[in-house]
């Protein structure tokens, strides 16, 4: 009896604690959202609240004035699926070598890939790189190919294949398999927790993507939308500085510049935030439940 109603009072603290957590993470989300609908005055004058006072949309259609962030919203969900794609599957074959024992030269590669964690070519070189030598200057494929293997999350996902036991290959090899078809076939569906966590990595690593435009894009239908987002926001940063020096008050016109950036948040959160629920059943499957039996 008495531990039964231990029980219960856990259970009890650990839905409250619960619900108060979860509480603490939604409203942020519903003040950026409340915010960005509001009116930008009554914002200066009396701060942000969960409630818009004064109704407004005029911050959206400061951001989508024109058809600039349609194309953006293109180029950006266009190689961040794409890289995404090609980044788990260049990570998957790198982890995958280095992970298998009998592979002679996996400590060697281990170690150049680790080397790049720790020293880089800095910027200049880096950009004489891409732009001269390899010519993806105003290219798409600039956002993909330098970031196709992140160091990280090779190594988390080599660890990851560690776990896998090894009775698995060297029994499909005993059957005739090579290894891109123990990868592929075995290995890969195995590791779908892993591959999940890595994906959203890349994915939300290329949907924030904004400084490679910054040095490499000039063509606006090539613009990611990060970019394109804090262009609109400069823009907006200076006509409230050009308005304030013109002496023009707050009765006559107001920059929505508050609301922008509220606006610009749901714009550019938005979308991607939708991608979790369909990864979350991932992150609490068993790694290799059932994969050896007997």
């Amino acid at each position: 009896m008495k531990s039964s109603l231990e029980n219960k009072a856990l259970n009890l603290f650990s839905y409250l604690f619960m619900a108060l957590f979860s509480i603490f993470c939604i409203v942020p989300f519903i003040l950026i959202l409340s915010s960005s609908i509001s009116d930008e005055k009554s914002v200066q004058l009396t701060g942000f609240a969960l409630i818009p006072k004064q109704f407004s949309l005029f911050a959206y259609k400061v951001i989508f004035q024109d058809n600039a962030i349609f194309s953006a919203y293109k180029t950006t969900i266009i190689f961040t699926v794409a890289g995404t794609i090609l980044c788990l599957i260049i990570t998957s074959a790198m982890a995958y070598a280095i992970s298998v024992k009998t592979f002679t030269h996996r400590n060697k590669i281990a170690f150049f890939v680790y080397f790049t964690m720790l020293f880089n070519g800095g910027l200049i070189p880096t950009y004489l790189l891409i732009s001269k030598y390899l010519g993806l200057s105003d290219n798409i494929l600039v956002y993909i190919l330098p970031a196709l293997v992140n160091p990280f999350n090779m190594f988390l996902l080599r660890n990851f294949f560690k776990q896998i036991p090894d009775s698995l290959a060297e029994s499909a090899k005993i059957d005739g398999a090579n290894d891109i078809y123990i990868l592929f076939k075995i290995i890969l569906p195995l590791a779908k927790p892993a591959l999940a966590t890595i994906g959203l990595f890349y994915g939300l690593g290329f949907w924030n993507e904004w400084f490679t435009a910054t040095l490499f894009i000039s063509d606006k239908d090539l613009y990611s939308l990060q970019y394109l987002i804090m262009k609109v926001l400069r823009e907006v940063d200076f006509a409230n500085q050009l308005n304030q020096m013109q002496g023009i008050t707050l009765a006559n016109y107001v920059v929505p510049t508050n609301t922008a950036k509220m606006a610009t948040a749901v714009v550019t959160v938005g979308p991607i935030i939708f991608v979790y629920p369909f990864l979350q059943k991932y992150f609490v499957k068993g790694l290799v439940v059932g994969a050896v039996k007997g």
